[in-house]
């Protein structure tokens, strides 16, 4: 079992998500990506999210009619920081013979050093690379010198070939709260979600 592990807020998700995480199946030959929302993500302690049921519902609004997508909460009732670290921790215990491939933007793997157990993260998991606008994208042997990893210690890591896409969630919470448009930004389903439930109003 290949699993492709995609955190993140996803306050709200949006198109940009959905495109990361096919083309990341396809391209590292996933068996399936699961969409973790994060529940106290620690970079942004500073900023009121929406609640994690909401979130959660709009992820699993997203990704219905693709099976190989999942949502997964294990971080819903995980006491302090959501660290991934820990996270991928929780995945392997459980299934210890899956091989695990960690999604992340280029601009997040600049900042991978100054995470939570960083070496730690790149033992648990390959890590994919999806590009950012305004980001270089690290080699393999730039992100093991910032990572001062030793060379006989392995490091996976495969580059996302793919356009780079400039849609934000914080862009889309600005548009609503101006009532500006969110179509062909997020899936239809997710934009009626958030018109009901008057989220991001100012």
């Amino acid at each position: 079992m290949r699993i492709g592990v995609f955190g993140g807020t996803f306050d709200p998700v949006h198109l940009g998500h959905l495109i990361i995480a096919e083309q990341c199946r396809e391209q590292a030959r996933l068996d399936q990506v699961r969409f973790i929302p994060a529940a106290r993500p620690p970079h942004k302690q500073e900023r009121e999210l929406t609640p994690f049921a909401q979130r959660a519902e709009m992820l699993s609004l997203a990704i219905a009619g693709q099976p190989a997508f999942a949502i997964d909460e294990l971080e819903k009732d995980r006491p302090g920081p959501s660290y991934t670290a820990d996270t991928l921790e929780q995945i392997k215990s459980r299934q210890p013979d899956a091989e695990v491939s960690l999604v992340l933007g280029a601009d997040s793997l600049h900042d991978l050093p100054q995470w939570y157990q960083p070496m730690r993260v790149a033992e648990l998991a390959e890590i994919l690379v999806v590009p950012r606008l305004d980001w270089t994208t690290l080699s393999a042997d730039e992100l093991r010198k910032k990572l001062h990893l030793a060379a006989g210690v392995a490091l996976r890591l495969q580059v996302i070939q793919m356009p780079t896409i400039g849609i934000s969630s914080s862009d889309l919470r600005k548009r609503t709260a101006e009532g500006r448009s969110l179509r062909y930004q997020v899936p239809r389903a997710v934009e009626a979600y958030i018109h009901d439930k008057a989220l991001y109003r100012q």
